[in-house]
Order: C-alpha cells, then sequence, then structure tokens
C-alpha cells in the first residue's frame, strides 16, 4: 500500500503582471499609504462635496473642472485605501501637481513679494504636499515605474 503525503507547497510571491518586481512592502508602510489616502478622501470631501451638491448653476469654466477633478480625486483615494499599492500613481498624480504649481506659480510670487491672499491660501493647501510625500515609498516607486521595463509595444 502507497501512501501519499500532501505537503503544502511555500508561499511564493506571483505578481499578476511579468513586468512589475514582487516585491512586498511592510505592514506599517501600506498603513501610511492607507493613512494618505485617507487625508486626502477627508480633505477633499470637506472642501470639494459641499460645493459640488450645492452649487448654482453658473460656474466659471476652470472652476466646475478642478471642483469636479478633486471630487473624482477623493473617490480614487478611498479606493486607494482598499487598494494601496495599486493606486500609487493617484499620490505620484497629487504630488507632481501640486509640487509644479508650488513651484511655477507660488514660488514666483512669494519671493517677488507679489503674493496675494488667494494664492497663499492655495500655496498652504498645496502644503499638505508634504504628508504624501512621507507616506510614498519612494524605492518602491522607483523600482516600479522606474527600473522596471515598461509594458510592451506591440
Amino acid at each position: 500500500m502507497r501512501t501519499v503525503i500532501n505537503t503544502p507547497t511555500p508561499a511564493v510571491a506571483v505578481s499578476t503582471d511579468a513586468t512589475r518586481p514582487v516585491d512586498r512592502l511592510p505592514l506599517w508602510r501600506l498603513y501610511a499609504l492607507r493613512f494618505g489616502y485617507l487625508v486626502i478622501a477627508v480633505g477633499q470631501a470637506v472642501y470639494q462635496w459641499p460645493s459640488l451638491i450645492h452649487h448654482d448653476r453658473s460656474w466659471p469654466l476652470m472652476t466646475g473642472v478642478v471642483t469636479v477633478m478633486l471630487a473624482a480625486m477623493s473617490i480614487l483615494a478611498v479606493v486607494g485605501i482598499r487598494y494601496p499599492v495599486r493606486m500609487l500613481p493617484l499620490l505620484l498624480f497629487e504630488s507632481v501637481w501640486k509640487l509644479m504649481w508650488l513651484g511655477i506659480v507660488a514660488l514666483p510670487q512669494w519671493l517677488s513679494h507679489q503674493m496675494d491672499a488667494a494664492t497663499r491660501e492655495v500655496a498652504g493647501a498645496c502644503l499638505w504636499v508634504v504628508l504624501i510625500l512621507a507616506v510614498v515609498p519612494w524605492g518602491f516607486v522607483g523600482k516600479s515605474f522606474v527600473a522596471t521595463r515598461g509594458d510592451r509595444w506591440r
């Protein structure tokens, strides 16, 4: 009589995309990312959703565009709480646009002492990007988006 023993195979990190590294982030880093997404979701929900829901129908074009775009970002940030690594491009977008605005718009006005109250208010809101920059796993971003080969073209 022959006995077959089923031994469990060791857990192997498998990537659904062959071009991405399968490095796993530590649990504390995932919670830090989730905190970053939560800050974006709550912050944008507090500031954008009330004006989106209770707006008069005569918004200037760019006011409507910005309000709707930032409200959509709050929805995607909620998705990021569940999938913190998959939604990393959202944090990258948030970081890049804020850093660009601070460097291209706010900094020159500040250096020339010509910053008005509205620009100062937006700059203050954009400075929250420091929190996002702190929670992004930059080594993982470098491995995943810079060092790894891109998707095939053909």
